[in-house]
């Protein structure tokens, strides 16, 4: 069964068209973490276009020789070659390598429109660093005069950006999707749940394909936690597990600031920097600040918030991007390590225990995304309000969970302020006069101007008119099925 990614489906259809109308080819480079559904997708699209395609995946390690030799294989066991074109394929790899590959595939494309698949491109170019300039010369003298699609895929999220960059060979020569997880209502309907079981179903996934189609449509979310703790090979611990052996073979410093931010729930940079050291202290300056720049710019495998405003801030607090990831480092680990020593009591009690104050903190990215698509979408009270986000003082006291403004990080006008309770029990009156305290301690929040904004799991028991907006759960699912 194929859900979901209606868009990428119709933006890839569009440039299989073009390809059909004007006899052109065209090159698409498509990047996304693993366990996204890039293969997925991709397969999908070809099997609807009913078009000749060549599907090749590259083997990490394989020597480039060996990289030959399996597209070469993959080309003669796919629909792509005519019967004249077939008995043009050579019986061995040729020895040029990539160049002469790519030729030989540009000789036995067929006048008709057609598809060609590089899954793992960065693993080809790990191998051969010329390959790029092979398939730039092979693309403009050969390939792209025949009507095909040209689909490059990636998960390393950094190579797959360099590769289509302007000091790079291919520059201006390939489209470029970025595909993320499925996002909330995707989620909602694979799943079959709806309102706050959607949220956490969610919070559970991340999104990931792979840990989604697992999901018994509705099945409440505990109830899938419950049953998967009794499998432990799940997805729900492999997918992240997998996720972690590709991104961080080593455990370098890279892994330990990761884990950190992840596991023991350090988010700013000095609470990071001792999390992450060793027994000569604290990660010093000089590395932790590449390092984050890294793993949040290059990798996005973390992402930093920054608290918003109208007065410049230098603060900046530190998360993992990833909500399944982030579950798997904080409750999932601890859990499948009693697991795997048939402590099945022991890992629903850790489970249980920890649950419900982790998706507490996770879900604040979800809501806040939602308002944004919400206020750009025109369906919130305010005009011109295009950013959501937080905002919080040195000592962390008092934190604001909602922020709405004209822009970020730096903001000219304050449009709301917010709180967010997902706990049990409804948003009372000990809550709102909490809120209205220290909201107008934000730069740039004017008492009577600026409006107030509750989010609640468990609704709210407070007078009709004490507020702008209330929020539940149905409307933050219904944010993202607009």
């Amino acid at each position: 069964m194929f859900v979901g990614r209606r868009a990428e489906l119709d933006l890839l259809g569009r440039e299989v068209d073009r390809v059909q109308r004007t006899g052109e080819g065209r090159s698409v480079a498509i990047r996304g973490r693993r366990q996204v559904g890039k293969s997925r997708l991709v397969q999908e699209l070809c099997d609807r276009a009913g078009l000749p395609y060549c599907f090749y995946t590259a083997v990490k390690g394989a020597s480039s020789t060996e990289l030959v030799g399996h597209f070469l294989s993959a080309l003669r066991d796919s629909s792509l070659p005519t019967t004249t074109g077939r008995d043009l394929l050579p019986s061995q790899p040729p020895a040029g390598g990539w160049g002469d590959m790519l030729r030989v595939l540009a000789g036995v494309l067929p006048e008709t429109p057609s598809i060609v698949v590089f899954d793992e491109l960065p693993w080809v170019s790990e191998q051969d660093p010329t390959f790029d300039g092979h398939l730039q010369v092979a693309w403009d003298r050969l390939v792209s005069r025949k009507p095909v699609l040209l689909l490059l895929l990636g998960s390393d999220l950094h190579m797959m950006q360099r590769f289509t960059e302007y000091d790079r060979p291919f520059y201006g020569r390939a489209a470029n999707l970025v595909l993320g997880p499925f996002n909330l209502a995707e989620t909602a309907a694979v799943t079959g749940l709806g309102g706050a079981e959607a949220i956490d179903a969610h919070l559970i996934t991340g999104g990931l394909p792979g840990i989604c189609l697992e999901w018994t449509p509705g099945a409440l979310p505990l109830e899938f936690l419950q049953a998967e703790i009794d499998n432990k090979t799940s997805a729900l611990f492999t997918v992240p597990e997998q996720s972690l052996a590709s991104e961080f073979s080593a455990p370098d410093t890279a892994r330990r600031v990761l884990e950190a931010v992840g596991g023991t729930g350090s988010r700013t940079f000095s609470n990071i920097a001792a999390a992450a050291g060793d027994r000569g202290g604290p990660v010093s300056s000089g590395t932790l600040s590449p390092l984050l720049h890294r793993l949040v710019d290059e990798k996005q495998i973390l992402a930093v918030d920054k608290p918003l405003s109208t007065k410049p801030s230098k603060l900046a607090q530190y998360r993992v991007a990833d909500s399944n990831l982030r579950f798997y480092l904080a409750v999932l680990r601890d859990v499948h390590q009693l697991l795997l020593r048939d402590r099945t009591a022991a890992a629903r009690r850790i489970l249980e225990a920890r649950w419900s104050s982790w998706r507490g903190n996770a879900v604040e990215p979800i809501i806040r995304d939602a308002l944004a698509i919400a206020a750009g979408a025109g369906t919130l009270p305010w005009a011109d309000t295009w950013e959501v986000g937080a905002w919080w003082n040195r000592q962390a006291n008092p934190e604001v969970d909602l922020v709405g403004a004209d822009r970020a990080p730096v903001a000219s006008r304050i449009a709301f302020a917010g709180s967010i309770k997902w706990q049990d029990g409804p948003f009372d009156r000990h809550h709102l006069d909490e809120l209205r305290r220290h909201a107008p301690v934000i730069p740039g929040f004017q008492p009577g101007a600026s409006g107030l904004v509750v989010v609640s799991r468990s609704g709210v028991d407070l007078a009709a008119d004490a507020v702008d907006l209330v929020w539940g759960p149905d409307d933050i699912v219904r944010a993202w099925s607009v």
